[in-house]
């Protein structure tokens, strides 16, 4: 199955949407992180895993609980996020791309979180340091 292609215009669209759902999951990510760090003080360390294990007090008991759904959420924003189209290149940094056509060749069009608009594109091959700003070319791309 072939991913589908947006158009500038249809990236564009999704922003206000992307940027409220990236916004709630950098927001989640902070939590997470913040309770791991509380659990690697009560157990001292991190575990290996979050499963309940029998020696685990209480509080680390509850920790443990209240990450899985916490970290369970958090993977279904992201599906949320990919549902619209988007693949999320780096959910630390809220980047995402998706797939788009330049001079008819497929590329992808780049968001990051904080950026009010489409404004970057890369090649498919390149990363997020060789993107490269839209505005020369937005006249021929609106269609």
């Amino acid at each position: 199955m072939s991913p589908r292609v947006f158009t500038v215009e249809e990236v564009e669209a999704l922003i206000p949407t992307l940027a409220h759902l990236v916004t709630a999951q950098l927001e989640q990510q902070g939590d997470i992180e913040q309770r791991l760090a509380q659990l690697a003080r009560l157990a001292g360390g991190l575990p290996r895993s979050l499963d309940d294990e029998a020696n685990d007090v209480d509080d680390v008991s509850r920790l443990k609980r209240d990450l899985r759904e916490r970290i369970a959420h958090y993977e279904d924003g992201w599906r949320k996020v990919s549902e619209l189209g988007a693949v999320i290149k780096d959910p630390q940094l809220g980047l995402v791309d998706f797939y788009g056509r330049i001079d008819g060749r497929l590329v992808w069009l780049c968001w990051k979180y904080g950026e009010e608009s489409l404004g970057y594109y890369h090649e498919l091959e390149t990363g997020f340091s060789g993107r490269r700003p839209l505005a020369p070319l937005r006249e021929r791309l609106l269609n």
